[in-house]
C-alpha cells in the first residue's frame, strides 16, 4: 500500500530482529528466546502508524519467506511496505539480554552483510520514494554501518531537502558499530547540514555533531537545571553551527544500574526553550525503544503544530510510557501517554 497523503512521514533504516535471551543458561535450559521485529527507524514508523499518521517504511530486505512475513508483519500495521528495496541475503540481527540496554556491553550485533548493509548510492528511487512525503527520518546507526550506507544517507537527506521535505535526524550513537575506520564527526556533519530536525542528547551531539559541552561543569553540578542549562546552550550552538536546523531536543534518562529510572526532555528552537516534567520509576520492563517513541511523538507534536510545551510535554511521557512495554515498538495508545501526563503535571 503506497501512502497518497500528502503528510506521509518516510522513515528509513534497517530493519533488525532481536534476540532477547534470559541469561545465566536460563534460554538453553528453555530452549526458547524471544524474538522482537524492530530496529530504530522502524520503531517511529511503528508508533506513528499507531497514531494514525500515514507512514511508509524503507529498508533493505532479501527475497526469502521470513522478509515477506515480516513485510505482512508491517503491513497488517498499516506502515507502508511499497519501496522496500529486495537485495542482499539475510536479515541483520542482534542479541540483547532481557532487560539489557542497548548503550552497555550486554549487546552482541550480527549486522554484517546484511541486506541493509549492501546498499549503494544510486540504487535507490528517491524520486519515487519522495513522492507525496513530507516528512523524510532516519538515525544516525544507518551511517554507522559502513562508507557505503553512509553515502546513501547523505544522498537521501540532499534529495529529500532538495524536494523542500522536512528531514529528521535521531543522533543514536552506537560505538560498537562505528568500526569502519571513520570517527562519527567526520561522517555525520555532512549529513547533520541538512536536517531540520535533531533530537539526542548533548553527549551526542559532542560525539556525532561535534558541539561541544562543558563536561567538567555538568559533572561537578549533575542537577536538572544544569544539565538543562546546558542543553540549551548545546542547541543554540548546534543550530548556529547547522544553518538548516531549526528544532532540537535532548532527551536525559538517567540509570541507577538496576530499573529505576529517572528521565526528561527538552525542546529548542531559535527563539525558546522547553523543557518536560520529570519521570520516575522503579518497575521500567523494556528500554529499548524509549528514544524511537519520543522521536515518533516529537514527530507527531511538529507535524500537527502543536504548541511547544505540549510537544515537548508529550514526547517525553511517550518515550515513559514506553519504558513500561516489552518490545522494541510502542504498544499502548494516546490516552495511556496522556495519563502520565496527567500525573506528572
Amino acid at each position: 500500500m503506497i501512502n497518497k497523503n500528502t503528510n506521509t512521514v518516510c522513515c528509513f533504516g534497517e530493519l533488525l530482529i532481536r534476540f532477547s535471551p534470559l541469561m545465566d543458561g536460563g534460554f538453553i535450559k528453555q530452549e526458547s528466546m524471544p524474538a522482537f521485529i524492530g530496529g530504530a527507524e522502524l520503531n517511529v514508523a511503528t508508533a506513528l502508524a499507531k497514531w494514525q499518521i500515514p507512514v511508509n517504511y524503507l529498508t533493505a530486505l532479501p527475497d526469502n519467506a521470513l522478509a515477506s512475513e515480516i513485510k505482512n508483519h508491517l503491513t497488517q500495521k498499516n506502515i507502508g511496505t511499497d519501496f522496500i528495496e529486495i537485495c542482499g541475503g539475510r536479515i541483520g540481527t542482534y542479541y540483547l539480554p532481557q532487560g539489557a540496554d542497548l548503550k552497555n556491553n550486554a549487546v552482541i550485533y550480527d549486522r554484517a552483510y546484511s541486506s541493509f548493509s549492501t546498499l549503494k548510492k544510486g540504487q535507490i528511487n528517491w524520486d519515487a520514494i519522495f513522492k507525496n512525503v513530507s516528512w523524510f527520518h532516519l538515525s544516525a546507526i544507518s551511517p554507522a554501518l559502513n562508507m557505503d550506507v553512509a553515502a546513501v544517507c547523505l544522498e537521501a537527506v540532499k534529495a529529500a531537502s532538495d524536494r523542500g521535505i522536512t528531514v529528521s535526524i535521531d543522533l543514536n550513537y552506537r560505538s560498537k558499530l562505528w568500526q569502519y575506520g571513520k570517527d562519527p564527526v567526520e561522517v555525520m556533519p555532512d549529513i547533520i547540514q541538512y536536517c531540520d530536525v535533531v533530537m539526542g542528547n548533548i553527549w551526542a551531539a559532542q560525539k556525532l555533531a561535534g558541539i561541544n559541552i562543558n563536561s567538567s561543569f555538568i559533572q561537578e553540578n549533575n542537577t536538572r537545571k544544569n544539565y538543562i542549562e546546558e542543553a540549551n546552550s548545546s542547541a543554540e550552538k548546534l543550530m548556529n553551527q547547522y544553518k538548516k536546523c531549526i528544532t532540537v531536543a535532548n532527551t536525559f534518562r538517567f540509570d541507577d544500574g538496576h530499573n529505576a529510572i529517572k528521565y526528561y526532555a527538552t525542546l529548542h528552537t531559535k527563539s525558546m526553550n522547553k523543557s518536560s516534567s520529570e519521570y520516575k520509576t522503579t518497575n521500567s520492563i523494556d528500554k529499548i525503544g524509549s528514544g524511537d517513541c519520543f522521536m515518533a511523538a516529537l514527530i507527531l507534536g511538529l507535524v500537527k503544530n502543536n504548541q511547544p510545551q505540549a510537544v515537548i510535554d508529550f514526547a517525553a511521557a511517550a518515550a515513559f510510557t514506553k519504558l513500561h512495554q516489552k518490545g522494541d515498538a510502542f504498544t499502548g495508545t494516546l490516552a495511556d501517554v496522556q495519563k502520565n501526563i496527567i500525573s506528572h503535571a
